[in-house]
Order: C-alpha cells, then structure tokens, then sequence
C-alpha cells in the first residue's frame, strides 16, 4: 500500500518538476528556437516579477525557451527591486527591461522586437 502511495508522490513531484523547467527541456529537443549567439551576447534582460504572476512564469518560460539570459528581481521581496520598478515607471507586472525598451505583460513578440 505504501509503495502505491509513494509512486504516486514521486510522479507528481517528476511532472511539477518537468512543467517548471519545460523551457529548458524544449530548447534541448528544438535548438532552431534559441535566438542567435550575437542576440544572447548583447542581451540585458531584466523580469520584474512576483511569486505568484502566472504571467511573469509564462515570460520565463518564453525567455528559457528562447535561451535568453535574464535576470528576475521579486519586487515583493527586493526592495532595491521595487524601488527600481517603481522608477523605472511600474505599471504591472510582467514588466520586462530588455536593453533599455520596457514592456508591460506578457509579450513575446515585442521582446523579441526589442532584443534586435
């Protein structure tokens, strides 16, 4: 009985560990979705974010899956971070610095527009 009960745990822990780091695992299986070395090499990408910001984990993942190097600052638990955020304009989160072009949300297609 136990064993049943410990399989159980152990594929919940295996799929919540999969869906957290499935940008990374997808850009293993499909390389002609990372950006090009010159675009990661001048890449400064900034999320500003919180814990619980489903959309800020969905930017993650975009930026994982396009090998982008960022940085993620939590503006509930940083307060330089929040400071930061807030003079840089805040405005919600997702918000995204990438080279200096701030995006509000989640917004794959104006950070891959900023990047260039």
């Amino acid at each position: 009985m136990l064993g049943g009960a410990l399989k159980k745990v152990l594929l919940v822990l295996l799929v919540v560990v999969v869906f957290q780091n499935w940008g990374k695992i997808e850009r293993v299986f499909n390389p002609s979705q990372v950006v090009s070395e010159q675009v990661r090499v001048n890449a400064k990408v900034v999320l500003y974010a919180t814990d619980w910001c489903g959309y800020c984990k969905q930017t993650q993942r975009f930026l994982d899956q396009k090998g982008i190097p960022y940085k993620v600052v939590d503006i509930e638990k940083d307060a330089q971070a929040r400071k930061a955020y807030e003079a840089l304009g805040g405005g919600g989160i997702p918000f995204v610095d990438v080279n200096g072009t701030l995006i509000r949300d989640y917004n794959p297609d104006a950070i891959m527009a900023a990047l260039k």
